[in-house]
């Protein structure tokens, strides 16, 4: 899912501060992290802004409280009053966004606009702050407000951006020409650059692990990657990306790709690669991604490789999936899978983070009406949903630098992924869109049948190791500790650095940031953080620990990709990678 690409990329250089012990830090992140679970109403609960009868939408219960109003107010024009007569208050005003740090904000005229805006974004959000409603109606209005604050920043207008008004008389116009270029050329592709895309080709130097696809049908494909060691674990492993997004994000670099780090540990390495859909699989379920997915995958790795079960790994909305198949498997009492792991999913939706704020019976209904029969979800709409949750980093920043300054966005493979969208069939997204993120029904017994059988996660007994991020805003971390809650076998919980991307793919060749274990067993997040300890470096050594002990004992790597009930297609990455959605029209 979910497009997050967190801390791989800085337009301005980060300001060095002193480094606080570990001891302080972890503190300090403790502090920060503390989670905060509000319920998900089921859909019987629910408030529906408009009912089954067609009644006008019921406008939500808002407050604003006077007291907290005039208090506000005298703040502002105290405020208000400092910046107009003082130079120096100005300066400290305009200061405390980084977007006005270039020496050309100093004049007084650009300080004075950045200070001012500075000052009505505070004022705008204490007000927003201080009304009183339910707690989603107060995320909805805090996000709305967030958006126009954020649009409305003078960085994004030549009339008041004076890096663009010198770079433009620098240049003798041609940072406006080259804008208006960039500008035409991102009108006909239906998106923002956000990276120099001709700098990358799948398969050529992004996605180069090299492996053999050994199955597909009208889901997915079926890699195999070629072992890298003489002895290989005898359980395999099956990688179950997002179907959101292209799995290559799992094998970007190979110094950076958790594909390769896996085969480099001595495992035997399957991977799914799902269709992008296009217009003949807009009629594809949930069922179909279960059963023709996930569960013939299962199938298939276990054929190939002689196996009575194997090791699974889900990767976001891929773990949503995952654990479905696996829950289908208990329902039948079928054991095929020996342990599993998720990274950084959901299977308890009770609190879905930013993404909350789209989500209603409305909303759900309106999908439902357009695409439950058949139809696509629009990769190219999803991205754009993803960028506008972060809109100063992926959206106001390339307007910026790609149209206002004419400058062409630098190579970077986690954004050519990012721009790299996937269509999803209607039915399927209708379906989980209702059944997860609205009613959140994968965590309620037997609430959930798939392919004919009920939904219990707590019959999937298998050792888990799950793992969250710290300031992930599409999966939040507290949610991923209940999620692994919901399954019954044995867990091991690690909280990792960084967002929903950048937590996930730290490289251990790399070996920065850190995360958090906790061996203890826990009654709630707040319990778990409270005992856990910090871990210097990437999380990846963890699991690489964990694994070892689930891959059985080692025997001689394969010869060859496949077998001959399912010889080799073609080369990894495969053909359905390499389908890009179309551009909107």
């Amino acid at each position: 899912m979910q497009r997050d690409q967190e801390e791989r990329k800085k337009t301005a250089k980060p300001r060095i501060r002193p480094r606080k012990s570990a001891e302080a830090r972890s503190a300090t992140i403790k502090a920060q992290v503390k989670p905060k679970r509000e319920p998900s109403p089921s859909a019987a609960s629910a408030t529906t802004p408009l009912d089954r009868a067609g009644a006008m939408p019921k406008l939500p219960n808002m407050q604003l409280i006077p007291e907290k109003m005039q208090s506000i107010q005298r703040q502002y024009l105290e405020d208000l009053s400092r910046v107009l007569v003082s130079k120096s208050e100005m300066d400290k005003m305009a200061a405390q966004d980084k977007r006005f740090d270039n020496p050309t904000w100093l004049d007084s005229f650009f300080t004075g606009v950045a200070a001012l805006y500075v000052l009505n974004a505070k004022t705008l959000n204490a007000m927003t702050d201080a009304v009183q409603t339910d707690p989603k109606t107060h995320a909805r209005l805090k996000f709305m407000v967030q958006q126009w604050i954020d649009a409305t920043s003078p960085t994004n207008f030549f009339a008041t951006n004076p890096e663009v008004q010198k770079k433009m008389l620098e240049s003798q116009g041609e940072s406006l020409r080259s804008g208006i270029e960039n500008l035409v050329q991102d009108m006909r592709k239906g998106r923002i650059s956000q990276t120099d895309e001709t700098a990358f080709e799948i398969g050529k130097n992004v996605a180069v692990t090299p492996g053999e696809v050994v199955f597909q049908n009208k889901v997915l494909q079926l890699i195999q990657y070629k072992p890298t060691t003489e002895k290989v674990g005898a359980i395999p492993i099956l990688f179950v990306p997002p179907s959101i997004n292209k799995f290559y994000i799992m094998d970007l670099q190979q110094s950076t790709s958790l594909v390769k780090f896996t085969v480099d540990q001595g495992n035997t390495l399957f991977l799914v690669s799902w269709i992008n859909d296009q217009d003949e699989h807009s009629q594809l379920t949930w069922d179909d991604y279960i059963t023709d997915g996930v569960l013939k995958a299962i199938d298939v790795v276990l054929d190939i490789t002689g196996q009575p079960k194997t090791n699974v790994l889900g990767f976001c909305i891929g773990g949503t999936i995952a654990a479905t198949a696996l829950a289908h498997l208990a329902a039948r009492q079928v054991e095929k899978v020996n342990s599993f792991t998720l990274m950084t999913s959901l299977l308890d939706f009770g609190n879905t983070g930013v993404l909350d704020v789209f989500i209603d019976e409305q909303h759900v209904q309106m999908r439902e009406q357009q695409l439950s029969k058949g139809g696509l979800m629009k990769g190219s709409e999803l991205s754009s949903t993803f960028s506008f949750l972060r809109p100063n980093d992926l959206v106001w920043n390339y307007v910026v630098n790609n149209y206002l300054k004419g400058e062409k966005p630098m190579p970077f493979d986690l954004l050519y992924w990012n721009s790299d969208s996937t269509n999803l069939p209607g039915p399927f997204f209708t379906w989980y869109l209702r059944n997860m993120y609205l009613e959140n029904n994968l965590v309620k017994k037997n609430r959930l049948t798939v392919a004919g059988q009920k939904m219990d996660l707590s019959r999937i007994t298998v050792p888990v190791y799950a793992m969250g991020a710290r300031e992930d805003h599409i999966v939040p971390w507290d949610a991923a500790w209940h999620s692994a809650q919901a399954l019954g076998g044995p867990k091991r919980f690690v909280l990792g650095a960084s967002g929903h991307i950048a937590g996930s793919i730290n490289p251990a060749s790399k070996n920065k940031r850190n995360f958090w274990v906790n061996e203890a067993a826990a009654s709630s997040p707040e319990e778990w953080l409270d005992g856990a300890t910090e871990v210097p470096g990437s999380w990846w050594n963890d699991w690489a620990k964990w694994i070892e002990r689930q891959r059985g004992e080692m025997i001689d790597a394969p010869a060859r990709m496949g077998n001959s009930r399912f010889p080799s297609i073609e080369a990894a990455p495969g053909s359905y990678v390499r389908t890009r959605a179309a551009s909107p029209a």
